[in-house]
């Protein structure tokens, strides 16, 4: 960009921060006043250039973010959905991959996707996969940690989520969908319209989606929120009274879901 195509910002305006970002986002509202041109002439044009530029580099991003939510509801109605949003959010880090951790909740309550009342929870699954993604890393919790603990001291044991686990329920088959538009293979019709809950991992710096059984949800909330195994398995028991409490075990060491085992005013070797 040559110089002379810089915009030029009035010295004197202190609020010229809220006023220029209000007005970027907007294209109804007006230049501001202090946003000046080449030798003092009016900027509206290179200004609305700019304002264009932000707005389609934050659907970019939010088009990076949801590549699911957009194929389900195509190209150009999520681009307007998109632009809706950025208006009524915009965002408040310079890291784009940051930008959008409202959008599932705006999903839900706008208009045109209400015929579609699971799209929200498929962003919901979108927006977890990339924060798992960018989590920070650590070790995690494996079969011979387990197998270390005394059997009567088990009950009792508790799990430190990785920070890259997410747990999620919905309402909705929000898992068989998210799966199946995470690809380019064709999408079969959903038959039965039944809750999925969801575990979203990195074991081995690949995150994973995995569809939880009944109770599976309710066993590892209990546990990430500090609750003992023993709590644990009796909030997925209520849940399914069949619930497989090895197998949900063998799972999550699978998944990586945990980094640290430990008891309660006590660590796991002297327990």
């Amino acid at each position: 960009m040559r110089s002379a195509d810089v915009l030029s910002i009035g010295r004197g305006d202190r609020s010229f921060t809220s006023t220029f970002s209000a007005s970027l986002l907007d294209p109804e509202q007006q230049t501001p006043v202090s946003v000046i041109g080449p030798r003092g002439k009016a900027a509206d044009k290179r200004y609305n250039v700019y304002r264009n530029n932000v707005t389609v580099s934050l659907i970019e991003a939010l088009i990076a973010i949801f590549p699911a939510t957009q194929r389900i509801t195509g190209p150009d109605f999520f681009r307007a959905m998109a632009r809706f949003h950025i208006r009524e959010t915009p965002p408040t880090s310079p890291l784009l991959f940051e930008y959008g951790r409202d959008f599932p909740t705006f999903i839900d309550a706008y208009e045109y996707a209400q015929p579609m009342p699971w799209l929200g929870d498929v962003a919901r699954l979108e927006r977890a996969w990339l924060d798992a993604y960018h989590a920070a890393d650590c070790p995690i919790v494996s079969s011979d940690d387990l197998s270390r603990v005394a059997s009567e001291k088990l009950p009792e044991l508790r799990f430190r989520a990785h920070p890259a686990t997410r747990i999620l329920s919905s309402e909705f088959p929000a898992v068989t969908i998210f799966a199946a538009n995470r690809s380019s293979e064709p999408v079969n019709r959903i038959e039965h319209i039944v809750p999925e809950d969801a575990l979203v991992t990195r074991p081995e710096l690949d995150v994973m989606v995995r569809l939880l059984p009944p109770g599976g949800a309710a066993f590892l909330v209990c546990l990430a929120d500090g609750g003992p195994l023993e709590a644990a398995a009796a909030a997925a028991l209520e849940v399914d009274p069949a619930f497989d409490l090895a197998g949900m075990l063998a799972e999550m060491i699978e998944a990586g879901a945990f980094a640290e085992i430990y008891m309660e005013n006590s660590d796991v070797e002297n327990a």
